[in-house]
């Protein structure tokens, strides 16, 4: 197997202010790097694409240091090993890691897992068998303390995350309720097991969430912030965990988004309300792709990606396509 001399890659051109766009980014054609000591060519061949990313192009201080201008763009990808100067890793391997927005990757081995495409197709490496998996697992279970007979309530539930927050919940023995835009959305969410589903566009969120969850919410799962989390804080139970994972309605705003207006509930039901980062359970991901494995294997829980297609090139209005929600599950580029 030979491995690739050059390859097409994006690279942050400039830091966005509100939405990125065609000006965020350079689409070159460049050589590839020679491999070091410990290091491994890998062939990308599909890259996830994540709310996170808006987050990485800003130059703050967060879990992760910012994308540098001139750098390729963070991603994470799967793909095939090409060229190898690490111990573990030979050409034919199939791995998965953060490889950046390229057709071919240069990287550090021991960054790199394994992927068994005789388990899953390399998107669901990206989805619920990856870092999205590891997310509502460690979110769901550790940080929301989730147990059979809560009533958990999910925001983006139709989202990569939020669909596999809720049958988790499911398998758990909990009461789930979705918010999603829209019916086709509400339509997947009852399907795959929820019990309610709620369009936020269809009326008053707080009155639906009333509606949907009349003895209160004993966990939340938040990936949208702003009024969505305001009207879940209004509706909690004694006891409630509160789960911040993300909070995409604010991450291309241009001005710092109002805090939550109904954090006192937070003292009136003794609720708690706690972020967290996945990279920080990094040494048990072997836990949860065992459980989630296998629950996909007995068909317990649906693993839905919305694969696009255009290779790196079509990477800034894939990432646009994210943060307008014309994807189901979890969204991945194919290289």
């Amino acid at each position: 197997m030979t491995a690739p001399t050059s390859r097409t890659s994006v690279r942050l051109a400039a830091r966005p202010v509100g939405y990125p766009d065609d000006s965020t980014w350079d689409v070159v054609t460049e050589d590839v790097p020679a491999p070091g000591d410990g290091q491994v060519v890998v062939a990308v061949d599909h890259l996830s694409i994540d709310p996170a990313m808006r987050g990485w192009l800003n130059d703050v201080r967060s879990y992760v240091p910012p994308v540098g201008l001139g750098e390729v763009m963070r991603a994470l990808g799967t793909g095939t090993v090409v060229a190898s100067r690490h111990p573990h890793w030979t050409p034919g391997d199939t791995v998965s890691g953060m490889v950046g927005v390229t057709e071919v990757a240069v990287v550090d081995g021991d960054a790199l897992q394994p992927t068994d495409l005789d388990v899953a197709p390399a998107p669901t490496w990206l989805g619920a068998l990856g870092m999205t998996g590891m997310t509502a697992y460690f979110g769901l279970l550790d940080v929301g303390r989730a147990q059979a007979g809560d009533t958990v309530v999910v925001s983006a539930a139709a989202g990569a995350v939020g669909s596999v927050v809720g049958q988790l919940a499911k398998a758990r023995g909990c009461r789930v309720v979705g918010i999603a835009g829209g019916p086709e959305k509400c339509t997947w969410l009852r399907e795959i097991g929820f019990d309610e589903a709620i369009d936020r566009h269809d009326g008053p969120l707080l009155k639906q969430l009333r509606a949907a969850a009349p003895e209160g919410i004993d966990v939340y799962f938040d990936n949208v912030g702003g009024e969505t989390l305001d009207a879940a804080l209004a509706t909690l139970r004694r006891g409630a965990r509160v789960v911040l994972c993300g909070a995409i309605s604010g991450y291309n705003e241009e001005t710092l988004p109002p805090g939550p207006r109904r954090y006192l509930s937070l003292l009136v039901f003794r609720a708690t309300m706690a972020g967290f980062v996945v990279f920080d359970y990094e040494d048990r991901y072997p836990e949860a792709v065992a459980e989630i494995g296998a629950l996909v294997r007995g068909g317990r829980l649906v693993a839905r990606e919305t694969v696009a297609t255009g290779g790196v090139a079509a990477f800034g209005q894939t990432l646009l396509d994210l943060y307008a929600g014309r994807s189901t599950g979890k969204l991945v580029l194919a290289v």
